[in-house]
C-alpha cells in the first residue's frame, strides 16, 4: 500500500446491507487508523432495515447512510477492494488487492437472518483490520 492509511471499498449491488455493515464495523473497529468506503452496483433507495436494526444491537447507527453508486474513482483509490456479490460489474486495476466475501443477501430478510451474517460480516473484517494494520499472518 502506497499510503501509511489503508484504503478499503466494500462493494455490493444495493450498497443497502452488506457492504453498509462491514463499512461500519470496520470503521468502528479501524478507529481512524484506516479509510472506509462502500458502494454498489446498482444502488437501493435506502439502508435495509434489517442490516441497520441488527448493527444497532451493537451499538452502531447507519440509518443516516445512503446507498452510493460505485465509480471507477472509488476502485482506482482503493488498496482494498471487497465485493460482495456484484460479480463482474466491478472495474478491474493492476495492483488493487481485490477480495470476494461469499455472503447471503441480507435483502428481504429479517432480523434473525441478518444476525449471522452480520456476524459472519464482523469476523472477517476484525481478521482483515489485523492484516492490514499488523501484516499479513506468519
Amino acid at each position: 500500500m502506497s499510503r501509511t492509511k489503508p484504503e478499503v471499498l466494500f462493494v455490493c449491488v444495493h450498497n443497502a446491507g452488506r457492504s453498509q455493515m462491514a463499512a461500519a464495523l470496520l470503521r468502528h473497529y479501524a478507529l481512524g487508523r484506516v479509510t472506509v468506503r462502500s458502494a454498489g452496483s446498482a444502488p437501493a433507495d435506502r439502508v435495509n432495515p434489517a442490516a441497520a436494526e441488527a448493527l444497532a444491537e451493537l451499538g452502531l447507527d447507519i440509518t443516516a447512510e445512503v446507498p452510493t453508486k460505485l465509480t471507477t474513482d472509488d476502485v482506482e483509490t482503493s488498496d482494498v477492494v471487497i465485493t460482495m456479490g456484484c460479480g463482474d460489474t466491478c472495474p478491474v486495476f493492476p495492483g488493487k488487492r481485490y477480495l470476494d466475501w461469499e455472503l447471503d443477501d441480507p435483502a428481504g430478510q429479517g432480523l434473525d437472518a441478518v444476525r449471522p451474517i452480520r456476524d459472519d460480516i464482523d469476523r472477517r473484517v476484525r481478521a482483515l483490520l489485523a492484516e492490514l494494520l499488523d501484516g499479513p499472518p506468519a
